[in-house]
């Protein structure tokens, strides 16, 4: 039988990922951290690819 991936959830903005970026840049008291952990890496970057999917999707529907 085969496997149906995870939903990934309600699609989230251009606007709300890239706030959820900068928020995991940010380190205790609003000051920018230097490094992040590695839990921080894996959701940087499961950011990111969101992010590039809704700037592909942005550029099809415009175009």
């Amino acid at each position: 039988m085969p496997s149906t991936p995870p939903d990934p959830g309600p699609a989230r903005s251009a606007a709300e990922l890239n706030a959820a970026i900068r928020a995991l840049w940010m380190g205790p008291g609003g000051h920018p951290t230097l490094r992040l952990t590695d839990e921080q890496r894996e959701e940087y970057g499961r950011l990111l690819a969101a992010l590039r999917e809704v700037e592909r999707g942005d550029v099809t529907t415009a175009a």
